[in-house]
Parts: structure tokens; C-alpha cells; sequence
């Protein structure tokens, strides 16, 4: 599989940014205490979040916090925030040997499956939302 560490990570962010929005300044630094990685990486995240639309980030140590309601962010919202849908879920081996009988046709037995899972995954996504993680944080 070949989702990133990103969809986690942005996940992660957000959830951080609705659970603490009344007890703490939600930095860079403060989530990255959280998820565990170096602040560099939550600044890039939060970017990517903010160009998507989903968090607003005020300069300096102002903290950040969603735009919209965790029950309007789907999961499939953050997975593409986070750039997981320009890259392919599943890497094809390179070189299958064309003149096999399995090799050769790898690609037309495979491929629209491939595909198929894609959609059938990000479809699911879609009807998930963050509320939804929030809730089982709080069980």
C-alpha cells in the first residue's frame, strides 16, 4: 500500500487542533509533542491543511483552528489535503518480463482492479468524517 505517513499525520493535526482548542495555544510545536515528529513537519502539514482549506493558521505562535466542523471533514478531505491522492495507492513492480505468459499480461489482469480498490477506498473515506475519530478519542 502506498498511503503515506501523511494522511495519519494530518489526521493526527486536526484532531489535535479540535481537542485542545480551548485549553491550549495549538502550535506547530504543540502538535508535534503529540504526533511525535520534528515541528518542520506539522508547519508543512498545517500548510497543506490551510490550502485546503480546512484549518486557519495565525503567524507566529497565534496557534491554529479549524474552519470547518469536524462532523463537515471527511476522511477523504484530509487524505487529499495531504496529498495522498496524487500518488498511486498500489506500486507496480517495474519490469515484468513481457515474453511471460503471467508477466506479459500482468498489467491487463491487474491493473482495473487495482483501480477498483482505489475507488471502493476512497468512496469509503468519503463517508467518514473527523467527528467520527473524535468520538472514538474520547471512548
Amino acid at each position: 500500500m502506498q498511503i503515506s505517513r501523511d494522511f495519519t499525520i494530518a489526521v493526527h493535526t486536526l484532531l489535535c487542533i479540535e481537542y485542545f482548542k480551548n485549553d491550549y495555544k495549538v502550535t506547530s510545536d504543540f502538535i508535534a509533542g503529540s504526533v511525535g515528529v520534528n515541528p518542520v513537519i506539522i508547519r508543512r502539514m498545517l500548510l497543506r491543511l490551510k490550502n485546503a482549506n480546512l484549518v486557519e493558521v495565525k503567524a507566529g505562535t497565534g496557534g491554529a483552528s479549524l474552519l470547518i466542523p469536524p462532523e463537515k471533514i471527511s476522511l477523504y478531505d484530509i487524505y487529499k489535503a495531504a496529498g495522498c491522492d496524487e500518488k498511486q495507492l498500489f506500486n507496480f513492480h517495474e519490469n515484468p518480463n513481457s515474453k511471460c505468459p503471467v508477466g506479459g499480461h500482468i498489467h491487463n489482469a491487474l491493473d482495473f482492479r487495482l483501480e477498483l480498490l482505489t475507488q471502493t477506498l476512497e468512496d469509503k473515506l468519503k463517508t467518514m468524517k473527523l467527528s467520527d475519530v473524535m468520538k472514538d478519542l474520547e471512548k
